[in-house]
């Protein structure tokens, strides 16, 4: 059974990609997780040695990382950024960015549909698209004109095919790189549909996503009792009942609890580009204004946390609802697969009163 050319498996088998846990669930996966930067002991992190009969203990200087030999896992308070520079005494890594550089260029990107019966309809149709670290964006467009397209490119679907083009995350090249690694390098996706995966719990999903992304950095994996002193902060942020924990992932959610569990996926992941398709469709009032203020939490929690850069946010909707709850920075309008115009979040408020004619 396919549904718009993605069979149940290969949707499920991308979902977990897209999160960073498919080489944790060896069933679906066929790509191996890559092996990139060692992250790096800070001082105020709770370490554990290399041998396993010494004792738990906090670092209080980089010194101490060397003389104990220690491997690293993150405490409560905040992730391990795959981003971060391997040492407190090396240069900053290929991509790494301080506030307010640019995290995600998109350069004359075109892209089509892959079907069965081979290429489809050209899509993208030349895209161009900065997006700052810090920065929140939105896209507006009509149905079909390619929003929805733009971000499973950006993420690796693979009934997507890029023509010609670049995209540029932290200032390496994405395009080459498959989905998993690509959440890994800290490019998230909340999908518009989320994926009901019966039988696993979002305890065990979350960990797995967590902890495939801890070992593609060099870092060490969190048994299941230190995931769960990790976790409960990030329900606490995001004002979330810890039952949700115990239910398989999305199975008999409301449409609003699905958004809601992929913004904890989101926090619990940490990325440094969070891509939200559509995450306002199908909310009642209500449950908008909590995945508002979820995202809002988030956000907020990152920028104090001095350990993780400020993510940046690209969103995807509508409708100007949305955006009266979290306010962006660039509002783009999105037409026959091309971005047509960018400006202030005033320009949601144009499109509401004179619509989409006005930039025919």
């Amino acid at each position: 059974v396919y549904s718009t050319g993605f069979s149940w498996r290969r949707r499920l088998h991308f979902h977990c990609c897209v999160h960073g846990s498919c080489s944790s669930m060896p069933a679906l996966a066929f790509h191996p997780a890559p092996a990139v930067r060692v992250p790096p002991v800070r001082a105020g992190m709770i370490v554990r040695p290399a041998s396993s009969s010494s004792s738990w203990s906090r670092v209080h200087s980089s010194s101490q990382v060397v003389s104990r030999g220690v491997s690293c896992f993150a405490a409560a308070s905040g992730a391990v950024s795959s981003s971060s520079p391997a040492s407190s005494s090396s240069s900053a890594s290929p991509g790494a960015s301080t506030s307010g550089d640019v995290i995600l260029e998109v350069s004359d990107l075109h892209a089509r549909l892959v079907t069965e019966q081979g290429n489809g309809r050209e899509i993208l149709k030349g895209v161009n698209l900065t997006v700052k670290r810090g920065e929140v964006h939105a896209i507006m467009g009509k149905n079909g004109c390619g929003k929805s397209t733009l971000s499973k490119v950006l993420v690796g679907h693979p009934d997507y095919e890029v023509t010609s083009g670049s995209v540029t995350f932290k200032g390496e090249p994405l395009l080459d790189l498959e989905p998993e690694e690509r959440s890994h390098a800290g490019l998230f996706l909340s999908f518009q549909s989320p994926v009901e995966v019966p039988g696993v719990s979002n305890t065990d999903f979350l960990r797995m996503a967590y902890n495939a992304k801890l070992q593609a950095s060099g870092g060490e994996e969190l048994d299941p009792l230190e995931f769960y002193g990790f976790l409960m902060p990030k329900l606490e942020q995001l004002k979330m009942d810890p039952s949700f924990l115990q239910r398989n992932v999305n199975e008999g959610f409301s449409g609003g609890e699905k958004k809601r569990n992929e913004i904890l996926q989101l926090a619990v992941l940490s990325p440094d580009l969070g891509i939200l398709d559509e995450i306002d469709s199908g909310l009642d009032v209500d449950a908008l204004r909590d995945v508002a203020a979820a995202i809002n939490g988030y956000i907020a929690a990152a920028e104090k946390d001095e350990s993780t850069n400020t993510p940046a946010m690209l969103m995807i909707t509508h409708y100007r609802r949305l955006l009266e709850y979290i306010q962006p920075n660039v509002v783009h309008i999105m037409l026959d697969g091309k971005i047509v115009d960018s400006g202030g979040s005033d320009m949601a408020l144009t499109l509401e009163e004179k619509g989409y004619d006005n930039w025919m």
